[in-house]
Parts: C-alpha cells; sequence; structure tokens
C-alpha cells in the first residue's frame, strides 16, 4: 500500500510594520518552515532583521530582486517547506502575486498570510481611506511620470498617496516632488509626512514643503498630498502642525 503524499508548501507572509507585528499563524508557519527568506528590495526595514532572527531562533536569508523575479526561493519549495517574508502586506508588489502564480504553474501548494500594511496605518493621519486616489511612487531615479497620478488625483479632488523608493534621502524627495509640481503649475500647500508608521518612532507631520525639508526623517517614509478635506479630516490633520 502506497504512503500518504506528502506536499511541501511555499508561504508567502506579511510581517506587519513592526518587529512584532506579524500574526500568531505567521510564527507558526514560519516555525515550520525549513528554508526562510527574507525580501530586502522594496523597503528599509525600521528594525534589524538580526532582532527578528533571534526571536525565531533561525536565520533568515536576504532575497533580493533577482532572487524573487528569477522563481529561486520556488525551486526550493519544491523540496521542502519554504517561506518569503514581506514587510507589510505580502501582496501590495505585483512580484509577489506573480510568485503565486508561478507556484500554481508548478503545483506547488501556497499559503498567504496577510498582515497590516503602510495602507492601513496612513488612516492615523486622519485622512479617510475611502478618499484616496490611485498610489504613485517617486522614484530613485529621473523618472517624472508620478505627476500624471497626482494630476488625475487632484481633479477628482482625492488624497495621493506617495511612496518613496528604497535609499531616497528624505530631502531629496521632497526636493524632486516640489520641482516637478512646480513645473506643472501645481501649488503644494500643506502636504502630510509619514515617518516609521506601526513603530514606537513612528512619526506624522502636517505642513508646508518649506517647512518640513528641515525636519529629519527616518526611512521608511511616505508622502501625502491632500485633495479636498471634509472638516473633520482637517481637525486631525492640524494636530500634527
Amino acid at each position: 500500500m502506497k504512503g500518504d503524499l506528502i506536499f511541501n508548501m511555499f508561504y508567502l507572509i506579511g510581517l506587519g510594520l513592526n518587529e512584532k507585528g506579524y500574526s500568531r499563524e505567521a510564527y507558526d508557519a514560519i516555525l515550520k518552515s525549513k528554508k526562510i527568506y527574507i525580501e530586502v528590495y522594496t523597503i528599509d526595514f525600521p528594525y534589524k532583521i538580526k532582532d527578528l532572527e533571534k526571536q525565531f531562533k533561525k536565520k533568515f536569508i536576504p532575497a533580493n530582486r533577482e532572487a524573487v523575479e528569477s522563481f529561486e526561493v520556488l525551486d526550493e519549495a519544491k523540496k521542502q517547506d519554504v517561506a518569503l517574508l514581506v514587510y507589510g502586506s505580502p501582496l501590495t508588489a505585483t512580484t509577489h502575486i506573480t510568485l503565486i502564480e508561478e507556484a500554481k504553474k508548478r503545483k506547488i501548494k501556497t499559503k498567504t498570510i496577510h498582515s497590516s500594511s503602510i495602507f492601513d496605518a496612513i488612516a492615523e493621519t486622519g485622512l479617510q481611506l475611502y478618499k484616496f486616489g490611485k498610489i504613485t511612487s517617486i522614484p530613485n531615479f529621473k523618472a517624472e511620470s508620478f505627476i500624471e497620478i497626482i494630476k488625475e488625483n487632484l481633479s477628482i479632488n482625492a488624497h495621493t498617496l506617495i511612496l518613496a523608493d528604497i535609499g531616497l534621502d528624505f530631502k531629496d524627495a521632497l526636493n524632486k516632488l516640489e520641482r516637478v509640481c512646480n513645473k506643472n503649475k501645481i501649488n503644494l500647500d500643506k502636504i502630510v509626512i509619514c515617518s516609521r508608521l506601526g513603530t514606537k518612532s513612528q512619526e506624522i507631520f502636517y505642513d508646508k514643503p518649506e517647512k518640513l525639508i528641515k525636519k529629519s526623517i527616518k526611512s521608511p517614509y511616505c508622502l501625502i498630498i491632500p485633495g479636498k478635506l471634509h472638516f473633520m479630516e482637517k481637525e486631525v490633520l492640524e494636530g500634527f502642525s
């Protein structure tokens, strides 16, 4: 009589926003996994990965873009239970969705374990989530296409969440945003800066760019250009001025 078939599992796990932000389900899956990768190319972690390793008493293997996009992590999942840890929520990057689809083609069982992300945490600004438009990002190179998303959102009075590329200094990001907005005749009044949301060192500021540029902002951070404000949104935001 043949024994039961054993299927290995590929876990895609969201870590949340701080070193204790993962769920119990995530904790159990990480302990179960024989090989654990941690994605390091989309975010500047606000804590040391070594501190996370100590909690599990396991070694995490840094996974760069090439390791993920070449499906190297899936090659391992053919032989044993493998986990890929992602800061925040695991499916906000299209690369990770592609991983799940590729795993299905290879007949590898998958389990996605969700967690909190920047998209939840920005509600602490007082801005209503359903009033945000398309999300964009400021790249760490010369491209200026993000301005089209800002224009589109402002045209419908929606808020714009702007993510910053990994390694992009805050002052450089704000200067670039100002320059491109001026070039496109968009008047930047007060904007929102969020730094390390969900951690003990989180900060939220609401002010004019010329005042915000003097702040020492740590990564990861994001910028928000408010659209039309409800009086309640304005009241909460002013508390961060």
